[in-house]
């Protein structure tokens, strides 16, 4: 049986080591960052509206397209397909929820980056 055990303390690390003592020979182990945050998710929304707000370079786009746009400045595959009703493309492809935590800090770092060169005034993601 698998277990996924998120190390957040001293008594989940206990019980990883006691798993780990307990596993037998040829198990896997695998130690992953962890997800991205909720905070880190609200952040990255609020600064892509903040730059759709400011429409850098005369760009239009929605916070939306710019997730996109800085996705595929990172080097992730971003795609798109044709909708139905012949309304346009739409992304599809990586995501930016399956994003963990150190991915998601280079993805505020990138907008933040961004942002500084093109004068983008930030507000409290709360706003």
């Amino acid at each position: 049986m698998p277990y996924k055990v998120r190390l957040s303390g001293v008594r989940q690390r206990a019980y990883a080591h006691k798993l780990i003592d307990a596993a037998p020979d040829w198990s896997i182990v695998t130690i992953s960052c962890g997800d991205r945050t909720p905070d880190q998710n609200a952040k990255m929304w609020a600064m892509l509206t903040d730059v759709a707000r400011h429409k850098p370079e005369g760009r239009s786009w929605t916070p939306e397209t710019w997730k996109c746009a800085f996705m595929q400045s990172l080097g992730y595959q971003v795609q798109f397909a044709d909708g139905l009703d012949g309304s346009g493309p739409f992304p599809i492809g990586f995501r930016t929820s399956k994003l963990n935590k150190a991915q998601m800090a280079d993805m505020i770092e990138i907008i933040y980056e961004y942002g500084a060169r093109h004068g983008v005034e930030w507000h409290d993601k709360k706003e």
